[in-house]
Parts: structure tokens; sequence; C-alpha cells
């Protein structure tokens, strides 16, 4: 018997109550951020779909276990004891891959953006993301066929690198997407990236006053009074006892020029308190000055619905959570990445790097070279959720995440591509209605905090 699909005022008072649960705190401290925050939210149903990554969670919990609420995490297709444990991106769509500079100077296309990072199941990243691919699909007028096939071809994608690092291919035959590796529009953002500059960016950031570098005022900036100044300088202090031996080159390179704060505005970070934080870098010159970034920590969503008492009690805070997180999910991850606190919260620590480019879908519409690049997706998915493992360093995940995946696929590759087909296009189409009812319960005043804006 089909199970009843809630009126659209029952949906909505769900989203109410799990946005209340996952931004209630935020929202009361800074309204005016979440106004930001929805209005962004509210101009697609893709961008809607981002920012509710809390909603997604609360979702895949119910349907884990047929209820609304309460989970067994190891239940579910290709779920185990281990595959149900391993770190996950967390929030793993179309849009967060995108380029980086890697520890060792190349630029690398990959996963980005680890600040949902967690351990849990590995089918919720592959779902999170077949998901934003019919939404894509969906805007760009494919046909539910066609979005069919493209979910196939990613999740084959997927399957098929996984099985290739779980019996052992060396790295020489599976390469990360470089200059000389990628094509397609993973080539074009890996050349966009290339053709930037550090110089550019502290142009666009900074000025020169009195022979030395400082932040400009205005974009964004906030001036800190002297307390708070204090307590971010004795924070930075902090944060370079997390970072690795291998970043302490030159101690020259931590010498503070400048402290400013920003507020989070975006989609992500909404009602989130940050600073950009000026640093002389690697030489004496003022075009390598670096500009780092701390900022504090979010709760992930998928945290709220993983009860495992020894992941929970593994990090310190958040922002080890992320840090530690980042650094098992990506090779040779940035340099100045760590963490420290700040009244109380964990704060992440990275830098503002001049070489991130996200890949751009706006100019993506050919469905031959939408099907090449989400292939690429699912390879570099397989290649993050195998970089976490016993060899990562960890002992969260002591175990081959990539021979455990592989032989849980293995039992039933066709299943498994199927799951995630069916999830695409039912959870496709339930976050487009989803969408139209939160642009209701937005413009109608009736999410609480924000009548009043």
């Amino acid at each position: 018997m089909p199970v009843p699909q809630p009126t659209a005022e029952q949906r909505g008072e769900k989203i109410l109550a799990v946005f209340d649960t996952a931004f209630g705190e935020l929202l009361a401290a800074d309204p005016a951020a979440f106004k930001v925050k929805f209005r962004k939210m509210a101009a697609s149903a893709f961008a809607f779909y981002r920012g509710t990554a809390c909603l997604f969670y609360s979702d895949l919990e119910g349907e884990l276990d047929g209820r609304s609420g309460g989970s067994t995490v190891d239940s579910g297709p290709f779920l185990d004891e281990r595959t149900s444990r391993v770190w996950i991106h967390g929030d793993l769509h179309a849009e967060n891959f995108g380029t980086y500079m890697d520890a060792n100077g190349r630029l690398i296309f990959n996963v980005n953006d680890f600040d949902e990072a967690y351990v849990g199941p590995f089918t919720w990243d592959l779902k999170r993301l077949a998901a934003s691919l019919a939404l894509i699909g969906y805007t760009k007028a494919l046909s539910d066929v066609q979005i069919t096939d493209l979910v196939r071809i990613c999740a084959a994608a997927y399957r098929e690198r996984v099985h290739a690092l779980a019996t052992g291919a060396k790295n020489d035959e599976l390469p990360p997407f470089t200059l000389d590796t990628a094509d397609g529009p993973l080539l074009r953002a890996l050349r966009t990236a290339r053709s930037l500059t550090r110089f550019s960016l502290l142009e666009s950031m900074t000025e020169i006053r009195d022979f030395e570098r400082r932040f400009a005022a205005g974009g964004g900036s906030i001036e800190l009074d002297a307390a708070t100044r204090y307590k971010v300088l004795a924070a930075f202090d902090g944060y370079l006892e997390t970072l690795p031996e291998s970043s302490l080159t030159r101690p020259d390179s931590y010498r503070v020029k400048d402290v400013v704060g920003r507020r989070g505005i975006g989609i992500g970070s909404a009602g989130l308190p940050s600073y950009n934080i000026l640093l002389e870098g690697n030489s004496d010159a003022l075009e390598n000055d670096v500009v780092i970034y701390m900022k504090q920590a979010q709760t992930p969503a998928v945290s709220r619905h993983i009860t495992d008492p020894a992941v929970r009690g593994y990090f310190q805070h958040e922002g080890h959570r992320t840090v530690i997180s980042q650094r098992a999910l990506q090779d040779h991850a940035d340099p100045w990445l760590g963490w420290t606190e700040l009244d109380g919260s964990g704060q992440l620590v990275a830098e503002v790097s001049p070489y991130a480019v996200d890949l751009d879908w706006s100019d993506i519409d050919d469905p031959v070279q939408i099907a090449a690049v989400v292939a690429d997706l699912g390879r570099a998915t397989a290649t993050m959720h195998a970089a976490a493992d016993d060899e990562s360093g960890h002992s969260l995940v002591p175990f081959s995440t990539e021979r455990a995946i592989d032989a849980a696929i293995a039992a039933d590759e066709d299943g498994f591509i199927d799951l995630l087909v069916s999830f695409a296009h039912e959870y496709g189409a339930r976050a487009r209605a989803d969408h139209q009812i939160f642009v209701d319960l937005f413009r109608n005043g009736r999410i609480p905090g924000l009548r009043a804006l």
C-alpha cells in the first residue's frame, strides 16, 4: 500500500520545524543575514536544495526506518557495520565541485566545501548528489529518461572507480583531475583558476599604507575594537599549534599584519561570524602576502541523525571536526587548514585562496557534455570516499573504505544503480515541491523571526 503523502500545509509545518532546529539560534542572533540567505534560496529549487541539507537528512532518517524520527544507520540497502560509518562529505551536490591548489602546488579539480563533513552511510552522499543531478536536469529541460541516464552514468562511474581502487589500481592509472588529465568544463575551470593570481586577490581586498599592506575599508570588512582584535589574535596563536609540521617552513610566514571582521551572508554561512587575517607569506615581498579566514564552524546537518557515541566523542568541537574531516577526504589539503577556539566556539581556519573556481553549470547544456561531466563527478566522489580510510592517518574509520563499499555494491550492482535513479526522481520532485512551499512560507511571513523584516 502506498504511503500517504503529506499535504502542503503538513509539509510546510515540517519544514518550519526542521528550520527551527537547524537555524533557530543563528537566525535569532542575525535575522537580517537569514533574510538574505532565504532570498537566495527562493531563487530556484536547486538553491533551496543547496541550503536545506538539514531537511534532506531529516527526510532520509525517516526513510531508513519508516518513521519520522529515530534511525539505525546500518539499515537500508548496501549499508552494514562498515559502509554505514565512513567519512562522508555531508553536502554532496553538483555545485560542490571545483578547483583548489594542493599542498604540492598542483591545481586539482575535485570535491570542495567540507563544512558538513562527518562520518555516516556512504549512500547518503550518493543520494544527495543524485537528487541534485535530477534538479539540474530539470532546470535544463531534460526529459525524465535523460535524467535517468545521467544518474546511471554517474553511479556507474562511481562504482567503476571504487572497484578499481579496491582491487589495487595504481595512482598513475587513476590520476586526479589536473591540467594534464582533465577535459571539457573541468579543464576550463582549471585553466580559469590558473589564470588567477594572488596579487589580484590582494589588490581586491587590501592596500599599501606606509610601505605595508593592510586591509582596505569597505567591501564587507568590519573594523574590530581592541578587545575583539586581542581575542582573535589569541585564537590565531592556538590555530598555529594545529598546523602540520610540514607547514612551518618559514616562521615569518605567520606574522600578522592586519585583522578585520566579516559577516557570513551566503547560503551556507548566514549569521556565522568570521574574520580575515593578513599574513606575511613566504617572503618579504608584498605580493606574497596571504589572507586566511577564521570562521565559526557550524553543526553539520548529518550529525543530528548519527547517534554513534564513538563518532560524537571523536571531535573536540566543530572546527576540529571540519578540519579532520577535510584532511581525511581530500588528498594534500590546504597547508593553511587548521582549527582553533574563539569565545568557546570551534573555528575553522583556512586560506582565502585565489585559485578556487567552482564548476559553472550555466553554460553546460549539451546532453553529451553533461553526461561526461557527471561521470567525472562520480569518479571524483569515489576517489574522495576511498581517500578516507585506514591509511588516512585517522583512527575513526580503521578499515579500507573502498574495499568495504566495493563489496557492498558487488552484491547487487544493478540494484545499486536503480536505487540512486529512483531516489533522484522522487527526491528531485520532492525538492521542487518543497521549494514552492518554502517560497510561500517566506513571502507570507510564516518563518518565525523574520515576520517583521
